[in-house]
Parts: structure tokens; sequence; C-alpha cells
């Protein structure tokens, strides 16, 4: 089937979809905050259609029908600019909403833009089973999470900033860091909490900078896979509340996750990981002064430095609805873990633990790591102010080798030692003072993120309690 055919299928298929479709029913889905409620089976149901342009003249007219049909009030099944669902006693659901320009502007790009010749996976196309390969995850629990695709939207054309004119971060406040080829670069999660994938080059390097809010999982890949450079959406689903990406070349589905394609033509493909730590922004600002700094987005801004997941890291409960799985009762699902994977070796280590010892020695498939945490950096899922969350501190994990030989490491104060060489290191991996002098540690991919996400990725992870 060639491209326009194929886009002809689609959209009699959508369109019948749409007609057909029964009047929304109640749903409640939790928010990001506890204690907020909405209806939002309505948008729901619509908002999975969004993805061709042809079809938006078709959908805003459906949203205002399904809605008038529903009998509800349309203000609370609405997610306003912010791509929240708003609160019932937010002054801004006091108005019905006009169709969201952002997503508007989105759906205009995707129409001009070149379309795949493979059937796309985004959904609802995900749930005709004959069209792709095995899917490599349970289709059911690929849920809507609110938005349409690209309704969170992703940065394809980053602006950078020096880090001497970056006036506009808190040195408490959380940012990404991914070091590559001498080239550092800061990703405020500031701005990735509102846009959650950027689409980036750093060195010569094409890569994926990614932050699932949900899962505060902050992962970077390689978007190049084989002769290919994939480039990246947010396709409004979530997999065990983990964000669901999906490629502009296949519109294949990806767990933000471990990088791995789940439904769709590429199915089984996985991206390659690279090392990305989240850092108060004073330590990248110290240590990398000739770094770059992703600036916020002028094609979609968003009320940078808000957080809308206010006070989300104090749950206890995974959301219902988004999360379809049983947690692993080893620890409480928004417990704060390090986790290292290798091969299928996993290791899980527990901020709590890790924060009182300082460092924490583990092996992964074979391999010496020291897992590193620093006090000083404020969690941006705490407080409605990114920056103003509590003090959680910040985690790096190396390759525990110093001259050919594997050491461990200790905490003193906010720089580490070896004991093979009683060399003294920053928090970035460089040696400021000993024998190792002006040498780096080798990083190690890890992700900063919660027990309920890493152990429904891992089953199998080993949990370490470092001692002091």
């Amino acid at each position: 089937m060639g491209a326009e055919s194929g886009r002809r299928e689609f959209t009699r298929a959508l369109t019948a979809w749409v007609t057909s479709a029964e009047p929304a029913t109640n749903g409640e889905h939790a928010t990001a905050a506890p204690t907020v409620r909405a209806d939002i089976g309505t948008v729901a149901k619509v908002g999975k259609l969004v993805h061709h342009g042809g079809l938006a003249v078709i959908i805003a007219a459906t949203i205002t029908a399904c809605s008038a049909n529903s009998g509800q009030d349309t203000t609370s099944a609405r997610l306003d600019e912010t791509n929240t669902i708003p609160a019932a006693n937010d002054s801004a659901a006091s108005a019905v909403e006009d169709y969201p320009d952002s997503i508007t502007r989105t759906l205009d790009r995707l129409a001009s833009a070149p379309r795949p010749v493979e059937p796309s996976a985004i959904p609802p196309r995900q749930l005709d089973e004959e069209t792709f390969p095995i899917s490599l995850v349970d289709r059911e629990r690929i849920v809507f999470g609110g938005v349409p695709p690209d309704g969170i939207p992703p940065i394809d054309d980053p602006r950078y900033e020096s880090v001497q004119d970056v006036d506009w971060l808190d040195p408490d406040e959380a940012v990404l860091v991914a070091e590559i080829d001498g080239h550092a670069r800061a990703y405020p999660v500031q701005i990735m909490i509102w846009h959650e994938i950027v689409n980036d080059v750093l060195g010569d390097r094409p890569l994926a900078v990614t932050y699932c809010p949900l899962c505060n999982s902050g992962v970077a890949f390689d978007r190049r896979l084989g002769d290919d450079v994939l480039d990246f959406g947010t396709s409004g689903a979530l997999y065990q509340a983990n964000l669901v990406m999906y490629d502009r070349q296949t519109e294949s589905l990806w767990t933000q996750f471990d990088g791995r394609s789940v439904v769709g033509t590429r199915v089984g493909d996985q991206l390659d990981r690279v090392p990305v730590a989240t850092v108060a922004w004073r330590e990248f600002r110290d240590q990398h002064p000739d770094g770059t700094v992703l600036a916020r987005s002028l094609t979609n801004p968003k009320p940078y430095g808000r957080n809308p997941y206010n006070a989300y890291d104090q749950r206890t409960t995974a959301i219902p609805g988004f999360f379809t799985g049983e947690p692993d009762g080893s620890l409480a699902p928004y417990e704060r873990i390090v986790g290292l994977e290798r091969n299928g070796d996993a290791v899980a280590v527990p901020h709590r633990a890790l924060a009182e010892a300082g460092t924490a020695a583990v092996a992964v498939d074979g391999t010496d790591v020291s897992v590193w945490h620093l006090p000083g950096m404020a969690s941006p899922l705490n407080d409605s102010d990114v920056a103003g969350g509590d003090d959680i501190g910040s985690t790096r994990a190396y390759h525990a080798e110093v001259r050919g030989r594997a050491t461990e490491f200790r905490r003193r104060g906010d720089q580490f030692i070896d004991a093979a060489t009683g060399s003294t290191w920053n928090f970035l991996g460089e040696a400021v003072d000993g024998p190792m002098q002006g040498e780096r540690l080798r990083p190690v991919v890890h992700v900063d993120t919660f027990w309920f996400a890493w152990a429904t990725f891992h089953l199998d992870t080993q949990l370490v309690e470092p001692t002091t």
C-alpha cells in the first residue's frame, strides 16, 4: 500500500470510528495531584484520534458533539493549555476552552510532513492485531494518558544558551546532564517537564533526551538505528505510567524507560542508551563553565518553572488507570532508587540509604560500579515551584576503576576520595587533587527513578542497601 492510499484508508477508518463512537462514560483518572479528579472519558475517546492533520476539523467538531451528547460539563473533560486536567476549583475551568492552539500547530506540521509508508501504530491503529508483528507488551496496558499525539510538544528545534548567560535557574534546581566527546549540555527539568522529549545533536551524535514526570525518569538515547536517524514525538499514550514515544519515520511505539519499540513495524528494535544524570544546576554551572544549556522554547512556550505535578512524589499508590500492574512490595511504589542494568542484570540502590552512606559499591553484569549521592538538589515534583521541592540530592554512577584497578570511593563533604590513590574527585567525575588530577571517570548508564517504574521493567532486580 502506497503512502497516499494508506493515508486515505486510515482517514476512512478513523472517520468511521469517530462517527460510530458511543457516548462517553465517566472515567475517574487520578491526576498529578492526588486530590484532583476529573471526567476525561470524552476527551480520551476523541484524543486518541488526533494525529493526522486532515482530520483536524472532523475531530474538533466531534469533541463538541460528543460533549453535548454526553450531557456532561465539558469544562471538566477538557485539557487546558498546560496539558493538565483542571481541578474542579480551578478558575480556568469555568469557561469552555477552544481547541488548543499548540495542538492545532502540531496537526498542521504533521499534515505537511512526509507520511510513512508503514501503517501507524499510534492509537487506535495499534489495536488492529493483524497489522503489525507480535507486540512486546500487552496492548491492553497501553492506555490514553490525557493528551493526543504531540499534545505534549517535543522540542524539535532546540536553542541553547551559554552557562554564563543563564539567570533563570535556581542553584538547587534539577537539570539533566549529557556529556559527549568533550561537549557538555544541561537540560533543565523545568523545561523537560513540559516537553518530555528533545530531538537534539550533541557533538556529532543525534540524541533523544527524554523525561517522564510520572516515573521521574530522565533517559537519553542515540537516535541512530542502522542507517536511519530517528526523531521522536509523544504518542499521548502510557505504558505502566511510563511515557510512550513514537518515531516519526515509521510511527512505531517505544517505551521511554528502556528505549525499546514495543508495537509497530520497528517492534523489537532498541536504542542505545547514553549516560545522563540528574544533578543540581550549581554542579553543572560550576564544573562546566563553557557548557551549553537548553533554552526555553519560543515556538511552544509553557509556564516554565511551574510544576504541574505538585506533590506527585508524595503519593503512596500508583495512579489507577495509568498503572495497571501490581507494584513490587519490596519498597514503597514512590520510593526513589538508582537503577542500573546491563545485559539483563539489574541492580537498584534505594535513595534513602545512598544519601546516608554517600556512595555504594555494586556489581552489574560483572562490572564494578560506584554510585554517588550529593545533597543539594530539589525535587522537581514536590512543590508547585520546580525549584521549591524538598532536598533529595543528586546521583551519579561511574566505573569503579582507577589506573586499571578496581577501587572504592567514599564521600567527604562535597567531594569523593578513591581508595587506590587517595585522589579527590568532584561530583562530575573529574579528579581535582592528588595523583589522578585532571583525569576523568567513565560514567555508567543509570536512571534516578521511582521503585514502581524500575520494578515494572526489571522484574528480577537486585536491591543493594549500602552501609555507612
